[in-house]
């Protein structure tokens, strides 16, 4: 669309959105094209599929209320999106103290199991896209901002299967996470555990039981997406 259609279309002044248009344009979302007309940048006019999206909902919500009633911790699914992994799916622990989630929550590439375990698996493209979107925060003394550090940390868990928390995006907060893949094999989205420190009595045992019943959750919802 050409700027005056989109002044148009918005019902903004022309200043304000060639000032708005300028913002996108430099971030790397929008383009112009030899006729001065703007248009998305080719890799983001694919939006999540909302068909997807109601799958993975259907799919893993008894799921994830079997395993918060067995393990009796919070379960969360998150889900990617063109430039943030977003959580769609919570189940809360009916512990008085526990780890909370929300869905909407936009999660932390760097820090968090969900954010990190999708980003691990994305293109270098996409998970460069993924942390620039983001940004690099620092949330606690654990988190890994250093990017050779957090491309290490990458490497390790396509090679393990899994990402780990360990009180990264909020103190005293542990995190498990493992992929979810669609149909192609892609990483589209993936299952959380979140629990307090202090009931990490035995973190080898627990995280070996925790990542198992994960694993078992993530292919029962790959095989009905």
């Amino acid at each position: 669309m050409s700027l005056h259609e989109i002044t148009r279309a918005i019902k903004l002044s022309k200043t304000s959105v060639f000032r708005l248009l300028c913002t996108l344009e430099s971030a790397g979302y929008v383009q112009q094209d030899s006729a001065a007309r703007y248009g998305l940048v080719p890799e983001i006019r694919r939006p999540v599929s909302s068909r997807f999206l109601i799958r993975l909902l259907q799919a893993s919500t008894p799921i994830l209320q079997d395993l918060c009633r067995n393990l009796r911790e919070t379960i969360s699914v998150a889900a990617l999106f063109e430039n943030r992994v977003e959580v769609i799916a919570v189940e809360e622990s009916p512990e008085t103290i526990r780890m909370g989630n929300v869905a909407g929550h936009i999660v932390p590439p760097n820090a968090s199991s969900l954010g990190k375990v999708i980003t691990a698996y994305q293109s270098d493209e996409r998970r460069d896209k993924l942390l620039r979107s983001f940004g690099l925060y620092r949330f606690t003394p654990q988190t890994i901002t250093d990017r050779a550090e957090l491309r290490r940390e990458f490497e390790r868990i396509r090679e393990q299967g899994f990402a780990a928390d360990r009180e990264e995006s909020v103190a005293d907060g542990y995190c498990f996470a493992v992929p979810i893949a669609n149909r192609n094999g892609e990483v589209s989205a993936a299952i959380s555990l979140s629990l307090p420190t202090m009931r990490m009595r035995q973190p080898e045992a627990q995280t070996e039981r925790f990542v198992a019943a994960l694993r078992a959750a993530a292919a029962t919802i790959s095989a009905a997406l």
